[in-house]
């Protein structure tokens, strides 16, 4: 196979830019796979907001993604969006969707193969779709986020630039969360982690939940011990990463892939996470991080973390979770589509 001579379209989600300034995990994981492509020799169209910035061909009906301009519809802008796509398909060898269920819809009415990297579940309700369309070709992210009956061809975990992310030597004192303000995250789980253990939490996120964030996170700031200063964007992950003794993730669903403890540990920063879903796959229990059952083993943990080598925390990630490592991934299904394209022919 001659990588040059392979058209592929990669969907990306246009809720934000793609790569976000701040939130946007699946636009994050779409321009890390664009630009790793590109920088292997691939022909890359990227479908995503006009303001994205990428170094493939950039294709775009939707000025700005919905969450960041009040004025666009979501479902307007998501329709136009994915049809654009599906209505170039036959310009493409392949087309790579990170647009969950909806992109589904269209991939019978094209003759180009679509690969769909599934980022999570996000509801039950959206599985008929899944189930409808489970012959197609699907990526998980992790082993552990699948659901019966849809046709895999592999993991690929998901990679990030680690040239973001420098190694932060020797660290802070202070505990840091990073991620959306919401139940599933475990927020309220950190606020008291960091209480029993007598530690300052630093908290950075968009607020998902507000009444959540009212009802449990508000009434615990006090501007000294725990403190909420919004979301961030690389540079302010960084700043927060350079004072971190540790990142807590105490989610209370499993995890689908958790693109922020791979960041942390990036930049050596170790991670207390619960043991649910991904976190296993992601975090290696006692070398980059603690896996915790519960508050109480979470704290413990704390008193553990001067066993954690910082350089081994970046090493995992570079072995595992680069931009290079998903992409050779990623390169490896694409051939597996290619051939099995192929043996339908007539």
């Amino acid at each position: 196979m001659t990588k040059r001579n392979k058209r592929v379209a990669v969907l990306s989600p246009i809720a934000w830019r793609t790569p976000p300034r701040q939130y946007g995990a699946w636009e994050t994981v779409a321009s890390n796979i664009t630009e790793g492509l590109v920088a292997r020799g691939w022909d890359v169209t990227l479908f995503a907001s006009r303001d994205s910035v990428t170094r493939a061909r950039l294709h775009a009906v939707v000025d700005k993604g919905y969450e960041e301009d009040s004025a666009v519809d979501p479902k307007v802008a998501e329709y136009l969006h994915i049809s654009e796509a599906f209505e170039r398909a036959a310009e493409f060898d392949l087309i790579h969707s990170h647009y969950d269920f909806m992109a589904l819809t269209y991939t019978r009415l094209v003759k180009t193969p679509v690969l769909t990297t599934i980022h999570g579940f996000s509801s039950a309700k959206i599985m008929p779709v899944y189930q409808k369309y489970r012959d197609g070709y699907f990526v998980s992210i992790s082993d552990s986020d699948r659901a019966a009956g849809l046709n895999y061809l592999a993991t690929v975990y998901n990679g990030i630039d680690l040239s973001l992310y420098p190694l932060q030597e020797p660290g802070g004192d202070d505990l840091i969360f990073l991620g959306r303000i919401h139940p599933d995250k475990g927020v309220h789980l950190a606020i008291e982690v960091a209480r029993l253990s007598g530690m300052r939490l630093i908290i950075a996120g968009i607020i998902q939940d507000e009444a959540y964030f009212r009802e449990q996170v508000k009434p615990h700031l006090d501007d000294q011990n725990i403190l909420y200063i919004g979301p961030v964007g690389v540079p302010g992950k960084n700043e927060l990463f350079a004072r971190a003794r540790a990142l807590l993730h105490l989610n209370t669903i499993p995890e689908r892939f958790g693109l922020v403890l791979v960041e942390a540990n990036a930049a050596g920063v170790p991670v207390i996470a619960m043991d649910l879903g991904s976190c296993r796959e992601v975090i290696k229990d006692g070398q980059t991080g603690f896996l915790a059952d519960n508050v109480t083993e979470a704290v413990r943990a704390l008193g553990r973390i001067s066993e954690i080598d910082r350089r081994a925390c970046r090493s995992r990630v570079r072995q595992y979770f680069s931009i290079d490592t998903m992409v050779e991934g990623y390169e490896r299904v694409y051939s597996t589509i290619f051939d099995l394209e192929a043996k339908r022919r007539p």
